[in-house]
This record gives structure tokens, sequence and C-alpha cells, in this order.
């Protein structure tokens, strides 16, 4: 299958990465101007360490054990990083060597654009004093280790999509932990969910709209590569999480129950998310498909309502494990 799609797709990503300069500048901004983790955290180098750092630390106490287990799942989810830039550049089109200022080069700073999210969200979480640090790192090495399955292949199509969903995913996430820890008393880790939030919208804006673009040349195999997406169901990046000692996956499942209890990511923010690619891609006016994609269309119009009625027969479970990340 990956040969038979190969040679087509190559031509749909060159054809697309001849505007690519202009996305760059559009939905990436530039680096000396960027904020950076250090930003937003106690300078070291000040008489007033100890106490911003005690300060920090008392403003932390009081936030619920749930929104810190989710704290944590969403820091170790962002220090995956290494995983999901080698996946992408291993996406068919994207070309390192022989094209390294084309799609190689978004991919690069899209990374370095990510990479900050991670680093202040550790380091925040290093000088809370809420966090068994040797556990969660142990965890992200684990994850790291392990990589992950997200049905895409090498195909740029269905990589596309899963990305496209993915930042509009963690925007959600990112930016209900904001709103929650105003709400806990903590207006300033509100404040960097909330620079992390922004950045995960420009890069979802990027990410759909390379797809409107293969759209408008491709329509059909983008349509079948859409469906298929749906079908197998979007999987988070961190699904394979584990701490010491448990099974690959079933520290995620703890860490998605939390998350759903604090409303914080939910099985309605994914047909929500749903729902807003559907209308952004236009999905129901789309015409000059074949016979296949125009089943394709149809089944994905009607999906948000069977998942919601799926949905409703949901129940999350109450709170009843322990991570080995918290103190």
């Amino acid at each position: 299958m990956q040969t038979e799609l190969s040679a087509p797709r190559i031509e749909v990503m060159q054809f697309v990465g001849q505007k690519l300069d202009s996305l760059l500048g559009e939905y990436l901004k530039p680096i000396d101007s960027n904020w950076q983790p250090s930003d937003f955290l106690p300078d070291s180098g000040q008489e007033s360490f100890v106490r911003d750092v005690k300060l920090l630390q008392e403003s932390c106490r009081e936030l619920p054990y749930d929104y810190v287990a989710v704290l944590i799942g969403d820091t170790i989810t962002e220090e995956a990083l290494p995983t999901y830039e080698s996946w992408l550049m291993d996406v068919v089109g994207i070309d390192q060597v022989h094209e390294p200022h084309g799609w190689a080069q978004w991919v690069r700073m899209w990374t370095a654009e990510e990479n900050r999210h991670g680093d202040l969200l550790n380091k925040y979480l290093y000088l809370s004093g809420r966090v068994n640090m040797r556990a969660m790192e142990v965890s992200t090495q684990y994850l790291i280790a392990d990589g992950f399955d997200i049905g895409t292949g090498r195909d740029p199509y269905r990589n596309f999509v899963y990305t496209s969903f993915q930042e509009l995913a963690t925007n959600v996430s990112h930016r209900r932990t904001a709103t929650l820890s105003k709400q806990f008393g903590n207006p300033h880790l509100s404040k960097i969910c909330g620079v992390i939030a922004s950045d995960e919208m420009r890069h979802a804006k990027a990410y759909k709209e390379f797809v409107t673009r293969i759209f408008e040349v491709d329509p059909s195999e983008m349509m079948l590569a859409f469906e298929d997406m749906m079908k197998k169901k979007i999987v988070m990046p961190a699904h394979f999480l584990r701490e010491t000692g448990v099974k690959m996956g079933q520290t995620f499942s703890h860490f998605s129950d939390a998350a759903q209890r604090l409303g914080v990511y939910t099985t309605n923010d994914y047909i929500d998310i749903l729902d807003s690619l559907l209308a952004d891609w236009k999905i129901e006016h789309i015409r000059d498909l074949n016979e296949k994609a125009e089943k394709a269309r149809d089944y994905l119009v009607a999906l948000p309502a069977r998942l919601r009625r799926i949905a409703e027969r949901t129940k999350v479970p109450e709170l009843e494990y322990e991570f080995s990340w918290i103190r």
C-alpha cells in the first residue's frame, strides 16, 4: 500500500510545499522575540530566588490531586517530543537530506517551538515541590523509548489529519488547565498554561491549512484518509504512558480518567474537535469525489451525532488510583 501511495503523495506534497515559506512566517514566531521558559520562572541569579520559589510552592500547595496528575501527564506528553519529530521526518514527501529547507524545515521549526513547552512545565513542576521528579522522569523515558503507534504510517494525508486533531486537543487541555489554575488561586500557572495553549492553536491552524490545500488538489484521497483516521479513532500521543511496574498504556487510562473528571479533556471535546474540523474543511460541501470518497464524506458528516449517542452512556471512573508521580 505504501509504495502505491508514495508517488502521488510526493507530487502533492511538492505542490503544497511551494508556498510553505509564507506559512512558516504566518504560523511560527521569530525565535529571538518568542517567549522562553525562563521568562516565566524564578531567576536563580537574583537574591529573591529563594523567596520566589517559596511563593511558587505556596501557590501550588492547594492544587487538587487530579489537577496535578493531569499537569504531570501533559508535561510528559510534551517531553516525548523526540518521538514526534522523528515520526514526522519519516513522512512521505518530507526529505531532510535533499530538501532541507522545505517540509523538513517546517518540522524542525515546529519542533523548536514545541520544545519550550516541556522545558517550562518540567521546571515549574520541579520547583513546585508537589512532584516525585524521578518517577515522572522514568515515565518520560519510558514514553520516548516505547514510541507510539498512531495509525498514520508514513502517509502525509493521515499524519496531517492526526496533527490537526491533536494540536486542537492539546490546545483544549492547556487552555482548561489555565482556567482551572486561576480558579485554584494560581494566576502564574494559569499564564504558563495559557501561552502554551496559544502555541498549540497556531500550530493547529497550520496543519489544518495543509489539509485544506490537499483537499483542493486531491479531494478523494484526502477524504478517504480522513475517514480512515476517524474509523481508527485519534489516539493521544501518550497512549503508551506508564510508570515503573505498570503495563504499557495502563497509566494513560488513569491520566485520561483524571482529565475527564476535571473536565480538562473529555469525550465531548473529542467530538467537538471533529465537528470543528468538518466545518473548517467544509467536508459536507466538497464535490468532485469518486464513489468511495462520497461514502467516506457521508460517514464523516454523520459521525459526530453517532459519537454523542455513545458518549451519553459513558461513565467516568471515580478517583481510585495513586500516581507514583505525586508526593
